[in-house]
């Protein structure tokens, strides 16, 4: 009777270098960088401080994305930063990692990236009906979570039938998102009415101080946050060992550059004073110089811009539980792989499931999702630290890309997400403390895998 050696589908390596990029710059470009100006300005109440935020925010992401271009080009493997904690400080870590992140972090995340597009949308005439209700029993459901719904569907079975597919369409819509920013910047700049004096100014109700200034830069990190979601799908780059760092540093410094360019513009048409007194600071910006209609203009770069980090965040979410399958540590089923269109598609498909029932429950799932604000930080320092660990333990080890500036670089990064780990865990002690059991409650869930691993030790599944 023949045999094969291997019949199982694995992933394919569709994705070049201006699909990783895409992933980069469009993955971390959400909403932020047109909101978070008010709250950088209420904090630290000076146009220049507010710069400085950004600045140091977005070195501190460039020193990351290094140091993970290296781990990423040395270990292009599914899963990223899963990995990486598996494989620096062994199997339980790497478990707790991808427990958090399965559980809350990802579900959550794509929840309240629909949930943003809904209520953006809801901003337009032609959408006020998502406001009503659908169903009134026994549970409420409006039109807004139902569209928000079925966009997690539909960009799902976008990634189910197709890492390639998925990829370009990050591209094109990436290069669209990027365009239209820079046409904010540009309608901003051509504001007859605006100062270089703003870039002076000050607002007095700020809170100030060292406080102030790291509340700043916590709301500016969030900006630049999403950039470690590259390494997750390392598995379906080509020539990872080049495309991760390229992908990584040129991504982190485009998204800084036109970070820097909104801001400019912003505090170009208004007075610090009025930057802090707006919830949407670059609407608000834009509708002084075409009024109502330049409103528009940036609520539909904003709906554009939070699609792209769905299709970013579902692509990347579901190669975490899958990764932590292959290894026997999860369902089985969650590793398999479609045999058309060699994506992980069942673990697309309850990733999208766990986000449908965070919506499904409304406001609630907002609370989960603070509670993975503590243990994001704190996983990005125990990844980011593995590169110590790599460089001891395996000096003569392949590195296709060796971080800069080591180890002083990575250093830094694992420094401040020490501080902002301390500073989200003191600033918000209730939802820090749940985030830590949320995490401890993967132990048990782990070694009831570990057990089943090893009465199945004599039927090894193939790694990615």
């Amino acid at each position: 009777m023949a045999t094969s050696t291997q019949t199982r589908p694995e992933l394919s390596r569709d994705l070049g270098v201006s699909h990783a990029s895409a992933v980069v710059v469009g993955t971390i470009i959400g909403s932020g960088v047109f909101l978070v100006p008010a709250e950088m300005m209420q904090a630290v109440g000076s146009a220049k401080l507010v710069y400085l935020a950004w600045i140091v925010g977005g070195l501190l992401s460039f020193f990351g994305a290094l140091t993970y271009a290296e781990l990423g080009a040395m270990k292009p493997q599914a899963g990223g930063e899963y990995v990486y904690v598996r494989d620096g400080y062994g199997p339980l870590a790497g478990f707790l990692y991808a427990w958090t992140w399965f559980v809350i972090a990802k579900p959550a995340s794509i929840a309240s990236v629909t949930i943003a597009i809904v209520r953006i949308l809801g901003n337009f005439s032609a959408f006020y009906f998502f406001s009503h209700n659908v169903i009134d029993h026994p549970f409420a459901i409006t039109f807004g979570q139902l569209f928000a719904i079925l966009v997690t569907v539909l960009i799902s079975f976008l990634n189910y039938i197709g890492i390639k597919r998925a990829g370009e369409f990050q591209l094109v819509f990436t290069l669209l998102k990027v365009g239209m920013i820079l046409a904010i910047v540009a309608i901003g700049f051509s504001y007859a009415a605006g100062s270089w004096s703003h870039f002076g100014g000050s607002y007095d109700g700020a809170e100030g101080g060292i406080a102030g200034f790291m509340a700043a830069l916590v709301a500016a990190l969030w900006a630049y946050d999403g950039w470690n979601d590259l390494n997750m799908v390392a598995g379906e780059i080509r020539q990872p060992e080049r495309n991760i760092p390229i992908a990584l540093i040129a991504g982190v410094a485009v998204v800084a550059a036109l970070y820097m360019l909104v801001n400019a513009a912003v505090q170009f048409v208004l007075p610090a004073a009025a930057v802090a007194a707006t919830p949407r600071p670059a609407s608000d910006a834009i509708a002084l110089v075409l009024g109502p209609v330049g409103a528009s203009i940036v609520s539909i770069g904003m709906a554009i811009s939070m699609l792209v980090t769905l299709n970013g965040t579902i692509m990347s979410g579901a190669r975490v539980p899958f990764a932590m399958a292959r290894d026997r540590y999860f369902f089985s089923a969650m590793a398999e792989v479609h045999a058309k269109f060699h994506t992980p598609s069942v673990a697309i498909i309850v990733q999208a499931i766990l986000a449908i029932l965070l919506l499904l429950l409304g406001g609630s799932f907002r609370q989960l999702f603070s509670l993975a604000i503590f243990s994001e930080w704190l996983f990005y320092m125990i990844a980011s630290s593995t590169v110590f660990v790599f460089r001891r333990r395996d000096p003569n080890a392949s590195r296709p890309y060796r971080v800069w500036g080591y180890p002083i670089v990575p250093a830094l990064f694992v420094l401040a997400s020490a501080v902002l780990l301390y500073y989200t865990f003191t600033d918000n002690l209730r939802n820090s403390a749940l985030g830590s059991l949320v995490i401890l409650s993967g132990v048990p869930v782990f070694y009831f895998f570990a057990r089943l691993r090893k009465q199945r030790a004599a039927y090894p599944l193939s790694q990615n």
